[in-house]
């Protein structure tokens, strides 16, 4: 059997999904898998893929980025399915485990994928860095310290911190953070 997986990172990306699926289906997938997730996300329906595929089966992507995140990933994905005695297809690439060269292919392929996302990772924080030193880039400001003033006067009319946490969307530690940091002050 060849059982399909294709993913897109966003739900907006309807048409790469659909695209996807159909070019799966042309090449013969008897089940095709579909998640909408982000790769850094739990992704249940590709659990469900795998754990769906049986010894002799084929598991067939399209490209290598719908299905991994990382080497690291790629390996245990792959690791996983050879247990069960299941081939992995990456269409876009020409590679099939079935066969030595393919193996071999999958995972030069995937060290240099992995390259790619650390020098893009290297840019990103040359980027954030420059912006930093121009006075562009502040950062995320913690949720929790921007609703500190709530914070402190829905404990003083006396909230439990479930109920702190319930009104503002916020952590039992980000809660108790707060609070601790507040009675610090004070004490100064």
């Amino acid at each position: 059997m060849i059982v399909g997986y294709a993913r897109t990172s966003t739900a907006e990306q309807k048409a790469g999904l659909h695209a996807q699926e159909a070019e799966l289906r042309a090449l013969g997938c008897d089940r095709v898998f579909l998640e909408q997730a982000s790769s850094v996300k739990q992704r249940d329906t590709l659990e469900q893929a795998i754990d769906y595929v049986r010894e002799g089966d084929t598991f067939l992507v399209t490209k290598l980025d719908r299905l991994a995140r990382s080497v690291v990933h790629l390996w245990e994905i792959v690791e996983r399915l050879k247990a069960k005695g299941v081939a992995i297809r990456i269409v876009g690439m020409g590679i099939d485990t079935n066969t030595p060269t393919g193996a071999l292919m999958l995972n030069v392929l995937g060290g240099v994928a992995q390259w790619e996302r650390e020098m893009m990772l290297e840019r990103q924080r040359i980027g954030i860095a420059a912006a930093k030193d121009a006075g562009r880039y502040k950062g995320r400001v913690p949720t929790a310290r921007r609703q500190s003033d709530e914070i402190m006067r829905l404990k003083a009319e006396g909230k439990t911190v479930p109920q702190i946490m319930t009104a503002l969307g916020v952590s039992r530690a980000s809660v108790y953070r707060v609070i601790q940091e507040q009675d610090a002050s004070q004490i100064v």
